[in-house]
C-alpha cells in the first residue's frame, strides 16, 4: 500500500520550451497574413464594427489596423504583435466550437449576440465580452465554448433556434 501513495517527480527534469517557437519573429510572420485575412472574414460574419474589430485586437491605432488589413488582404509582409496572434487565435476557436455546437451559422450568431445566464457571462451577450477589447475575456468565451463541445451543461439564453429538440426517435444505432 506504501508504494501507492509514494511521491514522484511531478515533471521531468527537462521541459520543453514552447515559447521559443511561438515568440520567433518568422513563425509570427508566417501566421499574421492568414490570421488577419481569416479573422476579418469571421468579423465580417459576426456584423462587428470597425470599432469592435480594433477592440479585439487589442486596440492599435485606425491607421495601423487599416495597415495590417491592407497588407493582409494583398499579400504583404506582415508581422502582428504576439498578443494580437493570440487574440485571433482565440477568435478562431470561437468561430470553430460555435459551428460545432450549434446547427448553422445563424445561430451561433445568435448565441454570440443573445443575453446569456451562465454565471460567467453574468446576463451580458458573449460577443460583448469578446468585443470589451480584453484578452483574457475572449479566451473565457472560448474556454466556455470548448467546455460546452465537450458536454458540459450551459445556461438556455433567450436565441431563437429553427429546430426543435431531438426525441429517442431521432438517434439511430448503426453497427
Amino acid at each position: 500500500m506504501a508504494e501507492l501513495y509514494a511521491v514522484q517527480e511531478p515533471y521531468p527534469q527537462e521541459l520543453p520550451v514552447l515559447t521559443e517557437v511561438a515568440f520567433a519573429r518568422d513563425e509570427q510572420r508566417k501566421l499574421s497574413g492568414p490570421g488577419m485575412r481569416t479573422f476579418l472574414n469571421i468579423a465580417r460574419q459576426w456584423g462587428l464594427s470597425e470599432q469592435q474589430k480594433m477592440a479585439v485586437l487589442g486596440s492599435p491605432a485606425r491607421s495601423t489596423y487599416h495597415k495590417w488589413a491592407k497588407d493582409a488582404a494583398e499579400g504583404n509582409n506582415l508581422t502582428l504583435p504576439f498578443d494580437t496572434l493570440v487574440r485571433i487565435s482565440a477568435v478562431l476557436g470561437v468561430h470553430k466550437a460555435l459551428k460545432i455546437v450549434f446547427l448553422t451559422p445563424e445561430e451561433g450568431i445568435d448565441w454570440l449576440k443573445q443575453p446569456n445566464l451562465a454565471p460567467v457571462f453574468a446576463g451580458h451577450a458573449p460577443l460583448d465580452m469578446i468585443t470589451s477589447g480584453f484578452q483574457d475575456r475572449i479566451l473565457t468565451v472560448r474556454r466556455h465554448l470548448d467546455a460546452r463541445r465537450g458536454g458540459i451543461f450551459s445556461a438556455p439564453t433567450d436565441a431563437a433556434f429553427e429546430h426543435e429538440p431531438w426525441s429517442a426517435d431521432d438517434i439511430a444505432i448503426v453497427e
